[in-house]
């Protein structure tokens, strides 16, 4: 079987080179491009802002000017499908 079946999606790097655009570069060598109007909090920033911008585990990723934080599955369009992590809580 070929493709992308069973990697799992990572953000590597973000950038904006086209205008309205966000190019999303993933650690197994795919670029997604989405349009910015899908994500309004991120179209809001200005473009020194939008470079600052950090990768999370788990497939997250936010600016330091963003309240929001975003999923990998969001860019992919398939936000319904993955699950939000809980974390463990310790017991003593």
């Amino acid at each position: 079987m070929e493709g992308i079946i069973g990697i799992k999606p990572q953000v590597k790097r973000l950038s904006f080179t086209q205008r309205g655009k966000m190019d999303v570069h993933l650690a197994d060598g795919r670029t997604i491009i989405v349009p910015l109007s899908w994500f309004p909090s991120i179209k809001k920033l200005a473009l020194a802002q939008r470079e600052q911008w950090y990768v999370m585990p788990e497939g997250l990723f936010s600016f330091d000017d963003c309240p929001e934080v975003f999923h990998v599955e969001q860019v992919l369009g398939k936000e319904e499908e993955y699950r939000y992590l809980k974390p463990k809580l310790a017991i003593a």
